[in-house]
């Protein structure tokens, strides 16, 4: 069977390592890099998996969940570097199968996408499938709430909802951590 990914990546790098790994893995790719170039390519062609990165410049591409399950019942994947408990809900409630947090591998991103194809999880992939730990997750809310709040670490407090100085230590701890590589 012909697996055709529709892949939403505004970061043409990453897109195009992806696309290769995907490509030698069996999966014809249709990158685009805007949501009104994924929007045109919907019309195009059938398509049988979808890789959807989460955050497009100042857009998200939780709104198209719907229209690509409107068009084509296939299985859709979020993969983001700004995941929150809160938008893993929402796009699955939309319809997304499941929500992957950057950096993940090749393997993880196929296994997400084919969950319910039993012949496309190949024994060469492990079962424990690495996910984020909680200090990662952690990580990338505070960051993303400080890319939010343009650096402003008082502001950032505000909205994750700590005291100020609670953020700066764990800031502190994360760039000790990172300087000794010892962050995971």
């Amino acid at each position: 069977m012909t697996k055709t990914l529709l892949y939403l990546e505004d970061d043409e790098a990453l897109a195009f390592v992806t696309t290769r790994a995907l490509q030698k893995r069996g999966f014809n790719v249709h990158h685009a890099a805007t949501l009104d170039a994924l929007r045109a390519s919907l019309n195009r062609q059938p398509f049988s998996h979808a890789l959807l990165d989460l955050k497009i410049g100042n857009e998200t591409s939780i709104e198209l969940i719907e229209e690509i399950k409107d068009k084509h019942d296939i299985p859709i994947v979020i993969l983001t570097g700004y995941g929150t408990i809160r938008t893993a809900v929402q796009a699955i409630k939309l319809g997304a199968i499941d929500f992957l947090n950057k950096p993940c591998n090749t393997e993880e991103i196929i296994a997400a996408l084919c969950a319910n194809d039993k012949e496309e999880i190949t024994t060469s992939m492990s079962d424990d499938l690495i996910k984020p730990s909680l200090k990662a997750i952690e990580r990338e809310t505070i960051q993303r709430a400080l890319d939010e709040n343009s650096g402003n670490i008082s502001a950032a407090a505000r909205q994750l909802k700590m005291h100020r100085r609670t953020l700066q230590r764990k800031l502190i701890k994360r760039h000790i951590e990172d300087d000794k590589g010892y962050s995971s």
